[in-house]
């Protein structure tokens, strides 16, 4: 059994990373099925020749813009991935998008490979620095009768009594937390004492392991840890 339970609560920033698991994926389609097209003399681009990858790409990003910034949840967000999901995949399979995008002139959701590897790549890094950087900057380390607040920048910190400490996990949600999350949920803690206080921790990745282990540890008496 471990001694010590380190808990991280990442930032939304997290949830992207269909946006550029799907940007590398549009832009290798481009590549393998894309034709070259000269934009001026002398620069060539390579261009889809449909508008279905540069309108599935474009569905992915509002889709997470939509689920990362509002409170759509339970299944009121099934219901919306699944319509999006079911019109995008009709229009392209017969070959709709692009009789819908003439209607309007100069209108086009192609881009050329060079903007999804550019746009991937720079969501990648934010990705990283945010899941590996950032987000680590605040930790809670529970150990047998204690938690310890850690802030890095700063150097503050704050102890714990677990004996009067009461861990709840808030309700996930299916697309949200478990299939964008990874089971991502929130962790809400309640101090006991006098001064009562309610931290929240929102987006635990595995929050059920990490409930799981937390209660076995926590039940551990620290002077049976030192023997």
């Amino acid at each position: 059994m471990p001694t010590e339970i380190k808990i991280i609560s990442h930032s939304n920033v997290f949830y992207w990373w269909p946006a550029w698991v799907v940007g590398f994926a549009v832009a290798l389609i481009s590549f393998v099925q894309g034709r070259e097209i000269a934009i001026e003399p002398g620069i060539v681009e390579r261009v889809h020749p449909s508008n279905n990858p540069g309108i599935f790409f474009i569905a992915v990003v509002v889709l997470l813009v939509v689920f990362t910034t509002t409170k759509l949840r339970g299944i009121y967000s099934v219901v919306t991935v699944l319509t999006v999901a079911f019109f995008v995949v009709l229009f392209a399979w017969f070959g709709w998008w692009d009789n819908i995008l003439r209607f309007i002139p100069h209108l086009s959701a192609r881009a050329n490979v060079g903007f999804y590897l550019m746009f991937s790549t720079a969501l990648l890094i934010v990705w990283l620095l945010a899941v590996f950087g950032f987000d680590r900057l605040t930790v809670w380390r529970v150990r047998p009768g204690q938690m310890i607040e850690e802030r890095l920048v700063g150097g503050r910190a704050r102890s714990f009594d677990t004996n009067s400490l009461v861990f709840e996990k808030r309700s996930q949600d299916l697309f949200h937390d478990v299939i964008l999350g990874w089971g991502a949920g929130d962790l809400t803690l309640t101090t006991g004492g006098a001064n009562k206080e309610t931290i929240q921790i929102p987006n635990v990745l595995f929050v059920d392991r990490k409930m799981k282990a937390i209660e076995r540890l926590i039940a551990v008496k620290p002077d049976e840890v030192s023997r």
